[in-house]
């Protein structure tokens, strides 16, 4: 049974904006740290940014830093990947990972 859930992939022009949200079991956001991956074609599954539970602490990967921001929403249930500033490097397959759980990704295309 898949736990996680993530949705927003979608066709996207080089420098705009792409909001990524992972459903998650709203316990788990007090138990786990909530991980983003992804993967781009000819490449293997890269960690793109981390949540951590209890102090909201933030890390990125720097091929993103300074673009994405990883945020969640305890009431909604809800880990979110702002992206910004896309290239067309960023296209791939964005995964949610919790513990030992993934999602079933959902695609980005950076394309003009």
């Amino acid at each position: 049974q898949v736990q996680l859930v993530e949705s927003g992939g979608d066709l996207v022009q080089p420098g705009g904006s792409l909001r990524l949200s992972c459903s998650v079991p709203r316990f788990w956001l007090e138990m786990y740290d909530i991980r983003w991956y992804r993967r781009t074609p000819g490449k293997e599954r890269e960690w793109v940014a981390t949540v951590r539970i209890g102090s909201d602490a933030t890390a990125y990967a720097d091929s993103v830093k300074g673009r994405f921001i990883i945020s969640r929403d305890i009431g909604k249930s809800t880990v979110y990947l702002q992206m910004n500033k896309v290239t067309p490097d960023d296209t791939g397959v964005y995964y949610c990972n919790a513990f030992a759980d993934w999602g079933q990704g959902t695609q980005v295309t950076v394309s003009a």
